[in-house]
């Protein structure tokens, strides 16, 4: 058996390109009008005769499919080989992979199709690349500082850095996290029983999309899972919930996140193989105002790391720093450049730089001027945190894994912020945190990390590819990313 993901064009992409642009354009008056899914669907969504004749096409020839998708975008099917075979006229075969130690799935040719309905992809019909998680565990621990055992980091540290003073907690937001393993739950109450965090009242929801199970069992590991739950949580106490998000399909999670639009903040701390599908999903996201993170990466390169989905256009790409308190549980005292943060300018040539971030590219930096670059944003990612996964706790744990939770919790902190005020949630933020950077007090709102380097990139004043514009200064930068 094989599950396929199968995905249709998007209708009015210059339509949907130009609304999003007006959408994070502060003197336009579409400014955060962001639209729900039905709107999303009217406008730009595969018309309901195209998808329901291609679902009708796959079903007629042995195809299971998945729950209908509200956007019309993409249909989940589990079939047998002799299916996929047969119907998208292809060999499968198995292969050596030429630089792991495994063997391969594929095609022997791209799919093609009886059918008159336009497919834009098939998902899932190799396994060349396998997903992974963006965790990194020191060969030796250190003490760094902070107030778990060892000296490690915990949760409420986080908070206590990057939020150091003012009462939002995140009450009334939700925070989706996509997973592509289960995690025990039990695993998470252990991280709060020992204070690691503030006392957990947070509703955590387990989300199948597809087959995967919600819980982790047998050869499962949960560190990656269990982690983004502790620091999204210890970094906004007071969520309403956080909805995790498990599949075994990256897309079959990321379409229930848009289909869904409950979570306004979004976190990822995996890599998967890149493709055309997410680009329509993560273009959903920003039209939605659903703020979309993901963590850059722990080989230093793009390459190394695996570049997708952090060079995509519509996402907010969270690198990694070195960070250190004046005490343990004490304010933000430093922070340098992580060594081994990922970075750089998009290995994709078709990912063009954006208008917001091409003025900050010059020699110092060593960005591309024509291509995006990673990443935009960062937060603690060394080697000097604690996690409670796999039925213990430990420290010696970094990545930038716990970069993107930590921002997905201070976004929810900011749109709290914004939704008391009578305002929009803040959405897509990159056109708003770089107009930011422009400003005179970008170093009142932003940790502008100038010490330290990953790869052949330096960190300097102002942005640069190991930490981007930098790590938050709590409520002053709310403030500002609220307007």
């Amino acid at each position: 058996m094989m599950h396929l993901v199968v995905s249709l064009p998007l209708r009015n992409a210059q339509q949907l390109d130009s609304l999003l642009q007006a959408i994070y354009d502060p003197h336009s008056p579409q400014y955060r009008r962001f639209l729900s899914v039905a709107e999303f669907t009217d406008r730009f969504g595969p018309s309901a005769a195209d998808y329901d004749n291609a679902l009708a096409f796959f079903e007629q020839r042995g195809f299971v499919a998945g729950p209908r998708a509200a956007n019309r975008y993409l249909m989940a099917l589990d079939g047998k080989v002799s299916d996929v075979e047969r119907v998208f006229h292809v060999t499968m075969g198995l292969y050596k992979h030429p630089t792991e130690n495994r063997n391969f799935i594929s095609p022997d040719r791209a799919p093609t199709f009886d059918l008159d309905t336009p497919i834009q992809e098939v998902l899932g019909l190799d396994d060349f690349v396998l997903p992974h998680n963006k965790m990194a565990h020191a060969k030796v621990e250190r003490s760094a500082g902070g107030s778990g055992p060892h000296g490690n980091f915990i949760g409420s540290d986080i908070r206590a850095a990057y939020y150091p003073t003012g009462s939002l907690t995140g009450q009334g937001q939700s925070v989706g996290l996509m997973e592509l393993e289960g995690v025990n739950l039990s695993d998470v109450a252990l991280f709060f029983a020992n204070n690691y965090g503030a006392a957990n009242s947070v509703d955590i929801q387990l989300i199948a999309t597809d087959s995967e199970p919600v819980t982790c069992t047998g050869r499962c590991t949960d560190g990656e899972q269990a982690l983004d739950i502790e620091y999204t949580i210890s970094m906004a106490p007071g969520l309403s919930s956080v909805r995790v998000y498990v599949g075994s399909s990256p897309e079959d999670v990321l379409n229930a996140m848009a289909s869904d639009n409950i979570s306004k903040v979004l976190s990822t701390s995996w890599g998967w193989r890149e493709n055309a599908t997410d680009n329509g999903l993560f273009a959903e996201f920003a039209a939605q105002g659903q703020t979309n993170l993901t963590a850059s990466g722990d080989d230093s390169t793009l390459t190394a790391s695996g570049p997708w989905p952090e060079e995509a256009r519509d996402i907010v790409a969270v690198g990694g720093t070195d960070l250190h308190t004046a005490t343990p549980g004490g304010p933000w005292s430093k922070e340098t450049g992580w060594a081994d943060s990922a970075g750089g300018p998009s290995v994709n040539p078709n990912i063009h730089i954006e208008s917001y971030q091409l003025p900050y590219i010059n020699s110092a930096n060593g960005g591309s001027t024509t291509l995006r670059n990673v990443p935009d944003i960062a937060a603690s990612a060394d080697t000097d945190m604690t996690i409670c996964a796999d039925g213990s706790c430990a420290g010696g744990w970094g990545g930038t894994s716990f970069a993107s939770p930590i921002w997905a919790g201070f976004i929810a902190l900011a749109n709290e912020a914004a939704l008391s005020q009578g305002k929009s949630v803040v959405g897509f933020i990159n056109p708003r945190i770089y107009a930011l950077g422009h400003d005179a007090g970008y170093s009142d709102w932003f940790h502008d990390i100038i010490v330290g380097k990953s790869g052949i990139y330096d960190c300097v004043p102002s942005y640069d590819l190991v930490t981007g514009l930098g790590s938050p200064q709590g409520q002053p930068l709310i403030t500002h990313l609220i307007e």
